[in-house]
């Protein structure tokens, strides 16, 4: 397991690259250009920018979270083959920097939904929050003024003008159906994973967040099912699944460990985090401790450690602890905290195996 740490720059982050590298095992960051609008190519200045920065400090970029994708390529329209080439000549580039691994989604609209980004927790501490009830039951407008009043920083999937697209976004998905946004995908994937087989990078998709519909808006990566049938749209070792154990343990249905042993092979990325999901289908992001979610985190490395796993992981989204002001979901304190629960877990894990009684 190689671990890396989530970093949005210079400028868009209250944490540094210095405090990345003081977090024992981190060996570099996911990283993107995030202020270059989806569909268009990035430039290359900008790239080796990020690698003069992530070089002084010893980390490397091996993972970009995320080249998104245009929504005129999920809603299949005729302009998409401009937004592919770009994406192709995007990953020729980061190959350039020592890019392996591509973590992108297919989500429509939001790349994902929280009705509170600062839930007060029994402990003081703040997390991101879904009222499953109040989505059900929401104008999405109203969701996109509460989350921007909360925003003190950019957000992936809330950039400004994805935001002001979204009446008009809205209409053109009123037609495309869950089968449309599969074919949709493999038209993408038919085109784009014979380049990234030409550049060795793996494409990851991540699971939708929430795994299920909302707002009447298709959503396909949901679980089990239906990975295999990502993994089947083209069967190729590049083409393979960001597992988000968040993301896809707020469906407590979901057996992620399951998952983990049967999809290793194609898991190039792994976001462990927990959740809490409460009976009415809410749930809270916790910290990674097993008992404090839903989600068997002592399971998923026990899975991740038993098949062999050596693909990249991260600790994904923390508390906001400590008084600590920072991006929702990406403070230092607690992810770093999430890290040395999974290498313990990890390490006592290849403790056993050793028989080291130490």
């Amino acid at each position: 397991m190689k671990m890396v740490f989530r970093w949005y720059g210079t400028g868009n982050d209250t944490v540094t690259l210095r405090q990345i590298k003081q977090i024992p095992g981190v060996e570099g960051i996911v990283w993107a250009l995030h202020d270059v609008p989806a569909g268009e190519e990035w430039p290359l200045e900008k790239l080796m920018a990020y690698k003069e920065e992530a070089d002084r400090y010893g980390l490397h970029l091996e993972v970009v979270e995320s080249v998104n994708v245009h929504e005129d390529i999920k809603l299949g329209l005729p302009s998409r083959d401009v937004y592919i080439e770009n994406y192709k000549r995007t990953i020729a580039k980061l190959a350039s920097v020592g890019v392996k691994t591509i973590c992108y989604n297919f989500m429509p609209v939001f790349d994902w939904v929280r009705t509170d980004l600062f839930k007060e927790m029994e402990d003081g501490s703040t997390a991101l929050f879904l009222d499953k009830a109040k989505i059900d039951n929401m104008d999405p407008a109203e969701l996109v003024e509460r989350i921007a009043n909360d925003l003190d920083f950019t957000m992936p999937g809330w950039e400004p003008e994805r935001l002001k697209l979204l009446s008009p976004l809205f209409e053109k998905y009123k037609s495309v159906s869950e089968e449309d946004l599969w074919n949709n995908l493999q038209y993408f994937l038919e085109q784009i994973i014979p380049v990234a087989e030409q550049y060795d990078i793996k494409m990851a998709i991540h699971p939708d967040d929430p795994p299920w519909p909302i707002f009447g808006l298709p959503r396909i990566m949901t679980g089990r099912e239906s990975i295999r049938r990502l993994l089947r749209l083209v069967d190729s070792p590049y083409n393979g699944v960001t597992l988000c154990s968040g993301s896809l343990g707020a469906n407590p249905a979901n057996d992620i460990v399951a998952m983990v042993r049967e999809f290793a092979g194609r898991i190039p990325f792994a976001h462990i985090r927990n959740v809490r999901v409460y009976e009415n289908g809410d749930f809270i992001e916790t910290s990674h401790r097993t008992q404090d979610g839903t989600v068997d985190i002592a399971g998923i490395v026990r899975a991740y450690y038993e098949t062999g796993y050596t693909g990249y992981a991260r600790p994904d989204h923390g508390r906001h602890i400590w008084d600590e002001r920072c991006r929702p979901g990406y403070g230092l304190y607690d992810r770093a905290l999430g890290i040395m629960y999974l290498w313990g877990a990890w390490d006592a894990m290849a403790a056993g195996e050793r028989g080291d009684a130490r």
